[in-house]
């Protein structure tokens, strides 16, 4: 047994029912449930997934159904990180501008977890995913790395890891209201499944710093390990997690007494990880070095912390669960691919070719 729920099986209709004429009532039920289903599937399948080439400049867009691409968008230099808004109409992507042609190589690899700081501020566009035309360029911090949505939609947050720094950007007005201080080099964020906070993982400082999203202000900062890379909660709130890119493993975190609880030893050098939508599985992609590139995703059991690898690409980097549970889609690095994986099979089940050093991921709702 893998964990993972099995498949139901095929519906075996006895030989009686096929000969005798069922009541025009049960004929209608049936279809009105069929229709059900198929409306549920629909609706539940990802549209598009969008990938951030940080060597070549663009996002890749990918059809969620054919898993085939569709067309590369063109964005800032270094474009890191790429995240859908909960409501789905952008992409906000995070980029260092129109900095020096040489200056977008400085964020590339990410194999020793040591970016340079840029000593010019870097932007987040917003991509319209109805038309992937960019619509919006808003200037934030310096050299900035990843960006995350509220529920609503409202507000953006994007970490800064040239200035230690978190924008708070007003997706109406689209400009930035707040700058929070942050731990040393702050990397990757994601909110409180409640809203209520932000986790920064600060990638020189061995930290997460904990955020009030109300107050704009850090209110706590959890010890966590070497090279803490990316951060995520299961969807319950539960539980809260780091990648530590130096250790190759994940720290576990509870966020009521924002302590870590245990360790999970994963590949080498961890970087981004993502939560299953029922909470029961937790997806970390090990990039290891250009040198020794790494080729798994672990798939960590929730209830017992145990771990299993899936094949994928060199250099497996970004990760993303799409929103019906089904597949999760991982950048391949070293390989400029994305491989797609079966939730339920943990195998590998296509890779599409992308740009040039695929980083972040995200899907659409």
């Amino acid at each position: 047994m893998n964990g993972f729920a099995p498949r139901p099986a095929p519906l075996e209709i006895p030989l009686e029912m096929t000969v005798k004429r069922p009541p025009f009532r049960w004929k209608r039920a049936v279809l009105l449930a069929c229709l059900a289903v198929s409306g549920v599937s629909a609706s539940a399948a990802d549209r598009k997934v969008y990938v951030a080439n940080e060597d070549a400049g663009t996002v890749s867009v990918i059809d969620g159904t054919t898993f085939k691409l569709t067309r590369h968008i063109a964005v800032g230099a270094g474009a890191h990180n790429v995240q859908v808004s909960p409501d789905g109409r952008l992409a906000w992507v995070t980029n260092n501008g129109k900095p020096p042609a040489a200056a977008s190589q400085a964020h590339a690899g990410m194999s020793t977890a040591d970016h340079g700081a840029m000593s010019y501020a870097g932007e987040v566009w917003a991509i319209d995913t109805r038309t992937d035309e960019v619509v919006a360029q808003v200037v934030v911090g310096k050299h900035p790395a990843h960006v995350v949505l509220s529920a609503d939609s409202r507000w953006a947050y994007v970490t800064n890891g040239g200035d230690n720094t978190l924008s708070v950007v007003d997706t109406a007005s689209r400009q930035v209201v707040a700058t929070v201080p942050t731990g040393e080099y702050p990397h990757g964020v994601r909110l409180s499944p409640d809203g209520k906070q932000a986790y920064v993982a600060n990638l020189k400082g061995g930290t997460v710093s904990v955020i009030d999203t109300d107050s704009r202000q850090e209110t706590g900062r959890i010890p966590v390990g070497k090279g803490p890379a990316q951060v995520g909660f299961t969807p319950d709130g539960r539980l809260a997690f780091v990648s530590l890119s130096q250790e190759g493993s994940v720290a576990v975190i509870d966020p009521a007494s924002r302590r870590v609880i245990r360790t999970v030893r994963v590949g080498d050098v961890p970087i981004q990880l993502h939560a299953t939508p029922d909470n029961r599985f937790l997806l970390v992609a090990n990039q290891g070095s250009r040198k020794a590139p790494g080729d798994t995703v672990s798939v960590i059991d929730l209830s017992t912390f145990s771990t299993q690898p899936i094949r994928v690409g060199r250099g497996a980097h970004g990760v993303v669960v799409g929103t019906d549970g089904r597949h999760a889609y991982v950048t391949n690095l070293y390989a400029n691919s994305v491989s797609v994986i079966d939730v339920q099979t943990r195998k590998s089940v296509a890779t599409v070719a992308v740009g040039a050093g695929p980083n972040g991921i995200s899907v659409t709702p």
